[in-house]
């Protein structure tokens, strides 16, 4: 979408929202979320809050057996968050290991790495991530809250979902007079941004929710430019009192930074390379993603309601780019290599239906959800794989000569998959004492696969059947006091279903399995909170190479075992502290990897992109009511960039603040300081030659008004 058509769009939202409009009746005024610091604790947060992600019981985090967190959208912003993945590694024990080649949003979470088993859902509904790459939801201005359910959870969403559900919730139609709020943003880099959240009712029994968002920068790199826009709108028509429609729509275009990573020379990093750029000039990265919702809520009786999501998600991605850049000791320069261009084409169609019933169970009080989900998914996939380069393409490490696009393979279509995946699901939470209740969940999925060949028409199809389940009780000592203690399992393709090779087709999915206890409770009359959280994971039928035939076989075996930790604190004058931690330790039992045609035995080893420790702490402090400040630590322990644990990737502290400032009644200033200490640090490591750095110090200024 051009500049020129989205500042029409925006003045279009803005004369939706005139005064003609706003003098329609309504029962009651919600105003858009303010951003002031109180000595309360955020609600969104509060263990006694209803969590989506959790269960479909309707169950608060303290009534959950599970780890629940919750970041609303105030907080997301107070905390210099520049995207949804920055704002979710604040949660314990969730870390970032995104690259160019996943869109950048793939995570780490209690030892397990990727989009294939850390699962992002956009309210609830779940995009099935191609050949490892999900690229929406990223922009933070979107969101109404962010949700995570840490461990396994396929007995709720599914395969692909041992490591953690990160669920994206989208700001919702809001009902009352009608507000809006602009943002205009500048800061390092040239980076600006224009934004606009608006919403209300239209009339009585309709309201809506408007948010647009474009940002563009040049990159803390050579050749850094990046563009994004994400439009978000939502229309609520409530047709009683008891029945209820919304037709949503979002979506994204981004063209993020053409950073593949900084090289190492001899192994090494220099800080001379900082802000280089390896890429060719004609690097292309481009993402178009759009999400369409059509939601009912109805309420049939006092026992009975129903609920449905027909769904239909669409993505487009580009990739051109050299991705590999070696150093050659004998030559003295860099080798830069990788050719690499690819197109994915996906489709996916669903439709969730849901029924929940309040009733007795042998006389005791009980709660149950039923259920069905059906999606189609089809996914092209385009490349120049195997590709072939042309020539050897030195380059000077500390003046890189951009250079030009150079395959002599041509992209051509690959494959073309069509996924049907089904599932019947059910839960149940049964209070068997004033204290006890016990919580379960079963869920039996069926997927079918077909792949077409597309080079040379061959063509395959494999089922693939799962089923899951857990059982939880949680003991409340006391209305704010709860134990918990659960068992669940889980499962994973040995890659994504959607892109799966003819050879990979052959196996099964993988099995997990976690045990899992814990307390959480509030205290300080709700002003402070804290949990504990410790659990033991099996993954089984990892693919490994039989020493023997040197063919892969499912036989492997990952055990994960860690502790997690939060606290939320509101205390008197305004000051407020979050804090949370977690410690792991993640290790291969039984794994053969081949290594240049030789068997290696990897027992033992940690598993890629996975830090022993992780630590979040934000403390902020209001001033007064019209001022704020708050300054944040974050802390990701060393990872290895391999499975073999020859190559690491050191640790990093990076510390943020902000500061905020309400002007006028209706109008906020703000001011975000990213990487304050402006350390040099890893955020993902591309190949175990190439890291990624995480940006160097910077700012960003805001201006906020509401009308």
């Amino acid at each position: 979408m051009s500049r020129t058509n989205t500042f029409t769009l925006l003045a279009a939202c803005i004369a939706a929202a005139s005064p003609a409009v706003a003098a329609e009746p309504a029962s009651k005024v919600v105003a858009l979320p303010s951003i002031a610091i109180s000595e309360r604790r955020d609600a969104s947060a509060d263990l006694t809050s209803s969590s989506e992600t959790g269960s479909r019981l309707g169950l608060t985090a303290l009534e959950t057996p599970g780890s629940v967190s919750s970041l609303s959208a105030e907080q997301i912003q107070q905390r210099s968050n520049l995207t949804v993945q920055d704002a979710v590694t604040r949660t314990p024990g969730i870390t970032s290991i995104g690259t160019p080649g996943d869109g950048g949003t793939g995570l780490s979470a209690r030892g397990f790495n990727g989009h294939g088993s850390v699962m992002t859902l956009l309210d609830g509904a779940r995009l099935y991530t191609g050949a490892g790459t999900q690229t929406f939801p990223v922009d933070p201005w979107l969101v109404e809250r962010i949700e995570v359910l840490r461990g396994p959870a396929s007995v709720l969403y599914g395969e692909g979902a041992t490591g953690a559900v990160v669920n994206v919730i989208p700001k919702k139609p809001l009902q009352g007079e009608i507000h809006n709020q602009l943002r205009l943003g500048y800061g390092s880099w040239d980076r600006q941004q224009l934004g606009l959240d608006s919403g209300g009712s239209l009339s009585e029994r309709l309201s809506y929710r408007a948010t647009i968002n474009q940002q563009q920068g040049n990159g803390y790199i050579d050749r850094g430019d990046s563009r994004n826009l994400a439009l978000s709108l939502a229309l609520r028509f409530d047709a009683s009192e008891d029945l209820s429609f919304t037709l949503a729509h979002e979506r994204g275009d981004a063209e993020p930074m053409n950073y593949f990573g900084t090289p190492l020379i001899a192994g090494h990093y220099r800080d001379s390379l900082r802000d280089k750029n390896y890429n060719v000039r004609d690097a292309e990265l481009r993402y178009h993603d759009e999400w369409t919702r059509l939601s009912s809520e109805w309420a049939i009786s006092d026992n009975v309601s129903a609920s449905n999501q027909l769904y239909y998600i669409k993505s487009r991605r580009h990739w051109r780019n050299a991705e590999n850049y070696n150093w050659d000791a004998d030559v003295g320069q860099l080798l830069r290599n990788g050719f690499l261009e690819i197109k994915h084409n996906q489709e996916q169609i669903g439709d969730r239906q849901s029924f929940a019933f309040q009733h007795s169970l042998f006389g005791l009080a009980s709660t149950t959800v039923v259920g069905a989900e059906y999606n189609r998914i089809r996914f092209r996939l385009t490349n120049n794989w195997p590709y072939n380069d042309i020539g050897n393409d030195y380059i000077d490490p500390w003046q890189p000569a951009p250079g030009q696009f150079a395959s002599a393979t041509p992209l051509q279509p690959r494959s073309f998959s069509t996924t049907h995946s089904a599932a019947l699901f059910a839960e149940n939470r049964t209070q068997l004492t004033e204290q006890l209740s016990l919580v379960t969940g079963i869920r039996r999925d069926q997927n079918h696969i077909e792949r077409d060949n597309l080079i040379d028409g061959s063509r395959t199809d494999r089922s693939l059947s799962g089923g899951n389940w857990r059982a939880g009780l949680v003991y409340a000592l006391t209305p704010d006091l709860s134990l918990y203690g659960q068992y669940s399992t889980s499962e994973d393709g040995v890659e994504n279903l959607v892109s799966l090779s003819s050879a990979q087709m052959n196996f099964d999915l993988t099995e997990a399995r976690q045990t899992e206890l814990g307390v959480k409770q509030r205290f300080l009359d709700g002003r402070g909170e804290w949990t504990l959280a410790a659990y033991h994971i099996v993954k089984k039928k990892l693919l490994v190479d039989d020493p023997v035939s040197h063919q892969p076989q499912q036989a492997g075996q990952q055990t994960s075992d860690g502790l997690e930790a939060t606290l939320e604190l509101a205390l008197a004058n305004q000051w407020q502290l979050s804090a949370n931690a977690a410690l792991l330790r993640a290790k291969y039992d039984d794994f053969n990897e081949s290594v240049a045609g030789v068997a290696t035995d990897r027992s033992g080893k940690r598993p890629a992109n996975v830090p022993r420790r992780s630590a979040n702490l934000w403390l902020s402090k209001g001033f007064s009511q019209d001022v704020d400040a708050g300054v944040g630590l974050r802390y990701v322990d060393t990872r290895y960039a391999d499975t073999g644990n020859s190559q690491s990737i050191p640790s990093y502290t990076v510390v943020d603040a902000n500061l905020g400032w309400q002007v006028l009644p209706d109008v906020r200033l703000g001011l975000q300081l990213n990487n304050l200490l402006n350390r040099n640090y890893v955020t993902a490591a591309y190949s175990g030659e190439q890291w990624l750095l995480g940006a160097p110090r910077s700012y960003f200024a805001t201006l906020d008004y509401s009308f």
